[in-house]
């Protein structure tokens, strides 16, 4: 390992460890304790594509509906379970974090699985995790 990785190893091991503290307990928060997440009553539904859909170009539009909660344009230690954002995953690869519910991925010819995530307004999921079902489409 070269130094500058040794480096960056160590930061981000400080980081996340430091970041997985409780706040004081004087601080008002419904941030969870580490290891425990809330649950969310949100329903996320992908609209566009279709399953099954046949697609010519270079982009697909995504258009997603949610139920139960509202996303937020903030990044927030604060959690809610009816507040957050949307993440977008083709092929169970993370493409996106979304603040809105709809938006235009790029693509290239074949068959793609998309999903799609409500999580906190921290960007880490709910338990138990909030998916869409998974769209099948083609592009050709």
């Amino acid at each position: 390992m070269s130094v500058r990785s040794a480096a960056l190893f160590a930061l981000l091991s400080v980081a996340i460890l430091s970041g997985g503290c409780a706040p004081p307990a004087s601080s008002p928060s419904t941030t969870p304790t580490p290891g425990s997440r809330p649950s969310s009553p949100a329903v996320v539904t992908i609209l566009q594509p279709t399953p099954n859909q046949v697609i010519t170009g270079r982009s697909v539009h995504v258009v997603l509906s949610l139920r139960n909660a509202r996303i937020v344009p903030q990044t927030s230690t604060t959690i809610r379970p009816d507040e957050g954002h949307v993440h977008l995953f083709v092929d169970n690869v993370l493409v996106s974090m979304n603040y809105q519910l709809e938006q235009d991925l790029a693509v290239h010819p074949g068959t793609y699985v998309l999903k799609a995530e409500f999580v906190a307004a921290d960007h880490a999921p709910f338990n138990p995790r909030v998916f869409s079902q998974e769209v099948v489409f083609v592009v050709h």
